[in-house]
């Protein structure tokens, strides 16, 4: 006799992380949404007090809004951003060109291992217009909205060692 097991819905176990980074002188912020199994929204504008080039802006959104992702106990995870340069980096369709890449990809590397499953796709500019509204607010400093989470980053998460001192390169 065989027994039918139901089939089970893992999708509603991945949380959805949308992310963006811009700069604008002498600015930059970072904006992330994630959206939980249950469909809740949580969005956060994050003000970077360094100065980097608009790629390291956008690893700055994706390490950030992974590390928001691992503590609010996400382990798996959906995500979208419109940096084709970074998607494609972080799924090795593309090779990075520059050491500080090279440290942020490494950086996004030891987060992945903290999931059970992610994914990372490159989504039109277009469809990612709450991280890119958030990104922009850091950048300007503007107050927060309400429902809206202000974290702000002074060092960036990635930086190229060489012999005991950091320097931050831009690419």
């Amino acid at each position: 006799m065989e027994v039918q097991l139901p089939i089970l819905d893992v999708t509603h176990e991945y949380w959805t992380m949308y992310f963006d980074g811009f700069v604008m002188a002498p600015s930059s912020g970072a904006g992330v949404v994630l959206i939980s199994p249950d469909g809740s929204r949580l969005c956060y504008a994050i003000c970077l007090h360094f100065s980097a080039s608009n790629n390291a802006m956008e690893y700055e959104a994706l390490i950030n809004g992974l590390r928001i992702a691992i503590k609010l106990g996400a382990t798996r995870l959906y995500v979208r951003g419109d940096s084709e340069l970074v998607i494609d980096q972080v799924m090795k369709e593309s090779s990075c060109k520059s050491p500080l890449m090279m440290a942020y990809f490494q950086e996004v590397r030891k987060l992945e291992d903290k999931f059970q499953g992610i994914e990372l796709h490159h989504i039109p500019r277009r469809d990612n217009d709450a991280a890119d509204f958030l990104a922009k607010l850091a950048a300007r400093r503007d107050p927060s909205p309400s429902g809206v989470f202000i974290n702000d980053i002074h060092e960036p998460s990635a930086c190229i060692m060489e012999g005991l001192t950091q320097m931050p390169f831009d690419a």
